[in-house]
């Protein structure tokens, strides 16, 4: 199940393989920000069947704009090129 906060990596779609921000959830869909493309105020509405779970949770700082989700996800990115 996922979870406001969570980051998940886009499997399908024009989106496939970018890594986005839960900013909502309801009985069907998964709504996901990435602070560029889909910025904050305009999240994309995504079936969770296309969407991959990472083990990595955002804090509320980095829901308080564009730019600090697009840093806060960068790092989410960096760290999992690493390992």
């Amino acid at each position: 199940m996922f979870e406001i906060h969570q980051t998940v990596i886009s499997g399908s779609g024009r989106d496939g393989g970018s890594l986005l921000a839960v900013v909502a959830v309801d009985d069907e869909y998964v709504y996901v920000c990435d602070g560029k493309r889909r910025p904050l105020d305009n999240p994309k509405r995504k079936n969770p069947v296309h969407l991959v779970s990472l083990d990595e949770r955002l804090n509320d700082e980095a829901f308080r704009s564009d730019r600090a989700l697009r840093k806060a996800l960068a790092q989410v990115r960096a760290k999992h090129n690493k390992e």
